[in-house]
């Protein structure tokens, strides 16, 4: 009788963790809700199972963030980007090297939109992903359509003629599978009010961060030879200026305020000129991304000396005559700013360097980051300013600034090659494979060590040190040529190649499995999975597993969130319901819910020449032994 009992328990936990499986963890409710004469919200509600979390619109660097695509969109017109209603969760994650924003339980996100008066058509779908701590969702789409007759100066109506508030999708398109979330597929959901456009909370260790990164960035400004020469002659102005007293300090302070006030400037005018939803898309936007890569290859280029880079000298020399001229507060704010001018052909560089980190970090990221540039220019000038007698123990200018700078000349163009990486990987362009960008880092590191051993002879501590640094880190990278993790840098260089025959379509992959007698493998993933990142750098990394993967089975590995579109889009039947497959991820997410009954991500599937399972699927688990076992 026990034994019946447990046979009987083990099926019914059979039972529930497939059905884990097949349903989604997410519903959607879509609505199309009237808040003002002319202006509308389409609203996403999404209701979360227990244990899930879905992924905000924020840039996450891997992650599903949540988006909307319209594809017809007549007599209206949309204000703004995807917003949600309420402040994500956000947490690092060391895989993707960033921070994930997303939400638990329950999401709304809206749309804005303004109709032109007359018939209107709003046509589309909401893209997001969903995780929990084992497996993820590939990125499901959720279909709306909203149309009808819009009169100015008056309420929306529908083609019908009612005047309702709120317009209801039809009620395909509102859920996406299960109705156990109470949700009711009439029910309004936003409300008449105006809603609350909420941006996220800034995380305080990020902005912390920020702003410690653009401190540094001064601090390395200051080593220049654009500006440590300038600071002895500035106080040793103010101090005559004011003839050593209170006067000449308040003028050294106000001359570092003004310092402040002009980057702080530059910050606030870069975020208005972007806007939160365009910095928002920048870290994995290909054009941004290549526009990166040249402007820090120039910047670079100049600091080893391949050419002056400098603003006009016109335009230092009328902010001088200003300076001259005017009195007080603002003959030293003009001071600073001359000196500003004047010193970016060292201090551009850095910026511009400082920008693309904390543009693509953060919305506020532009401002605290310059923040702590400017506090860190500034810094000197005031302290020089309360401690004159500290100048006679500063070091005096010489060979070593430009070493500093060749040295950074160097570091830029490194990290140039990071963003025209995030380009190719992103099209698929395969101009810049991991060897060749591993091999541009050993010729840069080898190329800063001849440039300072031959063109300097001063300064001999620093520059055999940063040559010895230089050659190791050289050294540390020439494995990398044949193979080697390099893991120091592995959030910097393109990802390591597949190793062992990998197939990447399914029907292609079963076929090689007939010809040469062997099962197939089938793996499920999506390249914003942490959780199938962890299991190809430990499971698949295990030389047991490796073996037996290569000599017994054909791999058959397919991306869920794949973007390569279709030829066409193809709708289909899924759970029930009407789907349409724009991309190869859909395809393949689509193949793994139909077929083998999960929507999750990683599922590993064996299966005959045929496509047919021999044995339960596995998801994530990092025992190697358990791993290895399932395949034997």
């Amino acid at each position: 009788m026990k034994h019946h009992i447990f046979l009987l328990l083990l099926f019914v936990f059979s039972v529930a963790s497939s059905a884990q499986h097949v349903l989604n963890p997410v519903t959607v409710k879509t609505s199309l809700t009237d808040i003002a004469k002319g202006e509308a919200v389409i609203s996403f509600e999404t209701k979360i199972s227990p244990g899930w979390h879905v992924y905000s619109v924020e840039d996450m660097n891997g992650p599903t963030q949540a988006a909307i695509t319209v594809e017809t969109i007549k007599g209206a017109q949309l204000i703004g980007t995807l917003k949600p209603t309420t402040t994500p969760q956000k947490q690092y994650e060391e895989m993707f090297a960033s921070e994930v924003f997303y939400f638990e339980d329950h999401a709304v996100f809206q749309q804005k939109v303004r109709f032109l008066g007359g018939h209107y058509e709003l046509t589309g779908y909401f893209t997001y992903g969903a995780c929990n701590n084992e497996s993820c969702t590939p990125p499901t789409d959720e279909d709306f359509s909203f149309s009808g007759d819009y009169i100015v100066n008056d309420r929306p109506t529908e083609a019908t003629g009612s005047t309702p508030v709120t317009v209801v999708a039809d009620s395909d398109t509102l859920s996406l599978g299960n109705n156990e979330t109470g949700m009711n597929e009439q029910d309004t959901v936003a409300s008449t009010d105006t809603p609350a456009w909420t941006q996220p909370n800034e995380d305080y260790s990020a902005l912390l961060w920020l702003f410690l990164l653009g401190f540094a960035g001064g601090l390395v400004a200051l080593f220049t030879p654009c500006v440590w020469p300038v600071i002895p002659l500035t106080v040793s102005f103010f101090m005559k200026r004011g003839a050593g007293g209170r006067k000449g300090v308040q003028a050294a302070l106000l001359y570092g305020v003004s310092i402040v006030i002009i980057y702080v400037t530059l910050g606030l005018a870069i975020t208005a000129a972007f806007g939160a939803s365009a910095l928002n898309d920048l870290a994995t936007n290909a054009f941004f991304n290549i526009l990166f890569f040249l402007m820090l290859l120039m910047f670079g280029i100049s600091f080893i000396g391949g050419f002056d880079l400098s603003l006009p000298s016109s335009w230092a020399g009328k902010v001088d005559n200003k300076a001259t001229q005017a009195t007080g507060f603002l003959s030293i704010f003009l001071m600073a700013f001359t000196l500003v001018l004047v010193s970016f052909s060292c201090t551009g560089p850095i910026i511009g360097f400082l920008l693309v980190e904390v543009v693509t970090s953060n919305i506020a990221g532009p401002i605290v980051g310059m923040l702590g540039f400017s506090l860190a220019l500034a810094l000197p000038f005031t302290v020089f300013a309360l401690f004159p007698g500290w100048l006679k123990s500063a070091p005096k200018s010489g060979s070593w600034m430009q070493i500093v700078k060749i040295t950074l000349g160097y570091i830029e163009i490194g990290f140039s090659l990071k963003f025209l990486s995030v380009a190719d990987l992103t099209y698929g362009w395969g101009i810049l494979p991991r060897t060749l960008f591993i091999a541009f880092w050993i010729v840069l590191a080898i190329g800063l060590v001849l440039q300072l051993l031959l063109q300097f002879r001063n300064a001999v501590k620093l520059r055999l040190t940063l040559c010895i640094l230089a050659a190791c880190f050289a050294a540390y990278l020439i494995p990398g040529l044949w193979g080697a993790p390099v893991k120091a840098v592995s959030a910097f260089v393109p990802p390591m190649p597949e190793t062992g025959r990998i197939i990447s379509d399914f029907e292609e992959g079963l076929a090689l499995a007939e010809k040469e007698g062997k099962r197939a493998f089938i793996d499920f993933t999506g390249y914003g999975c942490v959780n199938c990142r962890k299991m190809e750098a430990t499971v698949f990394q295990d030389p047991r597993v490796k073996e037996t993967l290569d000599k017994g089975y054909i791999t058959i590995r397919l991306h869920v969130d794949d973007k390569t579109a279709l030829e066409a889009p193809v709708r289909v039947e899924q759970n029930g319901k009407s789907r349409t497959l724009r991309t190869i991820g859909d395809k393949w997410s689509h193949l793994q819910a139909t077929r083998y009954g999960a929507q999750t991500q990683p599922f590993y599937v064996i299966t005959d020449a045929k496509g047919t399972m021999l044995a339960p699927a596995r998801s994530y688990d990092e025992d190697a032994e358990a791993f290895l076992n399932w395949l034997e």
